[in-house]
């Protein structure tokens, strides 16, 4: 799946990275707690958080995430933006709640970091 799909089917709003849509993503972690985010470490993921802080964007780019998805229809400032675009991350939002954008993605061929 890349990046572009994850618009798609989320119906989410692009705030920078359109150049990126490309980026391939093989899997996805939706959490709130940037700590749970650090323990899951795979490469090429795209994040999905209700957690609007240019934290989040700095986590993203230490565990070479692709792309994050903010749910709740929550928006990212412009300090998150220009982060983002230095680190080359595409950042969306969306108005599904995190639970129905978990599934949605994971309905339509998205796994999860696990192994279960």
């Amino acid at each position: 799946m890349d990046v572009q799909d994850i618009k798609k089917i989320l119906n989410a709003t692009v705030y920078c990275g359109e150049e990126f849509l490309e980026r391939e993503v093989h899997t996805a972690c939706g959490s709130d707690m940037m700590s749970d985010v650090l323990a899951f470490v795979k490469d090429q993921s795209v994040l999905l958080t209700g957690l609007v802080n240019s934290q989040v964007v700095r986590t993203a780019e230490m565990m070479d995430m692709v792309c994050i998805v903010f749910v709740r229809g929550k928006r990212p400032d412009e300090t998150m933006i220009t982060l983002a675009k230095d680190y080359g991350i595409v950042l969306m939002s969306t108005g599904l709640r995190m639970f129905t954008a978990c599934g949605l993605l994971y309905e339509n061929g998205l796994k999860g970091g696990c192994n279960a």
